[in-house]
């Protein structure tokens, strides 16, 4: 078992560095110039984006712009509730009271 093991460690390393050779030939043997590369990198993009799926979203997005609207308002509603409630001493569902808040723009700008 280990003589078989052996042999195929040699392999593989005698194909490591037959691999690094001739990768090391085809370097130095064809010099590829800037222009040319360029060319072999668009022609790759223009065939990946012939061959790309157009990607189809589950949840389009003005659903997702509403949703992202939704949670907002919701945030900002239970963030007064918490805090006319928690820190007011208040109670919570006072917040959304149109007389509450009728009395604290009275605060905010008195009437002459």
């Amino acid at each position: 078992m280990s003589i078989k093991r052996s042999d195929e460690t040699i392999m593989q390393t005698q194909s490591r560095q037959v691999y690094k050779q001739q990768k090391k030939q085809n370097k130095e043997s064809v010099p590829i110039s800037e222009h040319a590369k360029k060319q072999q990198r668009l022609e790759r993009k223009q065939a990946k984006k012939k061959t790309k799926r157009p990607r189809r979203r589950i949840f389009p997005i003005w659903l997702r712009l509403i949703f992202v609207l939704v949670c907002a308002v919701g945030a900002l509603v239970a963030g007064l509730m918490i805090g006319f409630g928690v820190i007011g001493d208040g109670d919570p569902n006072e917040v959304l009271n149109r007389e509450t808040w009728e009395h604290i723009m009275k605060f905010i700008k008195p009437e002459e």
